[in-house]
């Protein structure tokens, strides 16, 4: 498992912080291990290895409990599964003997739609066009991404994809103005926003869901509520002459929880550190949503959701392109990346080397070109 044993740990991504809790674990050889959620930000190759791993342990007879809502490594490692929704336990079956299907309903609670149900997409104006732009690497003395430039426009899903580590959070970093831009120009609906401030670009019409939601998304010790309205405080419908409109913030919260089925114990005023991983998921995306702009850019959306709950949210993505807007997809799930986006752009080394259509594309050829084995020249 690729991980950088100099780097600062605040300072790497999601992924290789995972890889290294996962290391860190197997080194302890210990006779009962739980793997809770591992793979939610590991790559395709990194799952494998670590399915392999699983079963091997599993063989010496270490007793291994999986924690997982991704059915196709459930159905490849584990032999019993164990359902639980909404806290209570559903019941316990052999997985040799049932499928993904049955699965999914006793974890949802009703049939679950597997194909992302879209149309073609009818691609309009440019509303993010990003010309040359380089962004700093936070571990090292090189750039993170190089020269880089495409476009996406209203009414198509764009997807970055590639193994993680390969410039695409400094990408968004430069896109979201979490990081300065080294070079290069970045244009939202015509207006140049390359030096504007984060406030600026979220009341442009942009819209970030992060890849690492306690570092970027939340502020943990705030309510549901004020979470909700982190990037909208000072607007005139929560706020008056400096002061917040309590009230108004917890019924504007109240409604995207249960618009969005966002689990919270005590509703707006739970803390956000109290909730499940998926819950604090869930509202981020409703209130990154419900900003209706102009471009969303989706880091990991699904990342550590049911089935049930990825099969909403991608539904919602293709709501919001199919509204006229622009969604800039950023995934390391293949599955997800072949069956959402509607253009896909693959980074490797911090370039973009290829741009797929998902309809005449396969896993293996997007796997080439993230390893770095292929290239093409790509027209910005």
């Amino acid at each position: 498992m690729k991980v950088d044993p100099d780097a600062i740990i605040e300072d790497i991504t999601v992924g290789m912080q995972q890889r290294t809790e996962i290391l860190k674990m197997l080194y302890r050889e210990n006779e009962i291990l739980i793997f809770d959620e591992p793979t939610a930000v590991l790559t395709p190759s990194e799952i494998s290895d670590l399915m392999e791993i699983m079963k091997g342990l599993a063989a010496e007879g270490k007793s291994i409990l999986f924690i997982s809502h991704k059915l196709n490594e459930i159905m490849s490692v584990a032999d019993r599964c164990s359902v639980l929704r909404r806290g209570r336990y559903i019941g316990t079956v052999d997985v040799e003997n049932t499928t993904k299907e049955e699965l999914s309903k006793m974890m949802v609670g009703r049939d679950v739609q597997f194909e992302v149900a879209k149309k073609p997409a009818e691609p309009k104006d440019v509303i993010l066009d990003v010309e040359h732009m380089t962004v700093a690497s936070n571990l090292h003395h090189n750039n993170a991404v190089k020269d880089v430039s495409f476009k996406v426009r209203a009414g198509e899903i764009v997807c970055i994809a590639g193994i993680d580590g390969n410039g695409q959070t400094e990408l968004v970093y430069g896109l979201s103005g979490l990081e300065p831009l080294v070079s290069g120009k970045i244009t939202l609906s015509g207006k140049d926003i390359s030096k504007a401030s984060i406030r600026e670009r979220s009341t442009s019409g942009l819209s970030h869901i992060p890849e690492d939601r306690h570092k970027h998304g939340l502020v943990l010790d705030y309510s549901l509520g004020y979470n909700m309205v982190l990037q909208r405080y000072f607007e005139p419908e929560f706020s008056s002459h400096g002061f917040l409109k309590k009230k108004e913030i917890m019924d504007y919260a109240d409604k995207l929880i249960e618009q969005y089925d966002v689990r919270s114990g005590q509703g707006a005023i739970t803390k956000a550190r109290s909730m499940s991983g998926g819950n604090q998921q869930k509202a981020i995306i409703a209130r990154e949503l419900d900003k209706n702009p102009d471009l969303l850019i989706a880091v990991q959306p699904t990342r550590g959701l049911d089935v049930g709950a990825i099969e909403y949210i991608h539904s919602r993505l293709v709501a919001h392109r199919d509204a006229g807007h622009a969604v800039l997809l950023v995934s390391l799930e293949l599955e997800e990346v072949l069956s959402v986006s509607d253009r896909i752009l693959v980074m490797y080394e911090g370039e973009i080397v290829g741009e797929f259509d998902p309809k005449t594309t396969t896993r293996e050829e997007l796997g080439m070109y993230m390893s770095g084995a292929k290239r093409m020249e790509v027209a910005g």
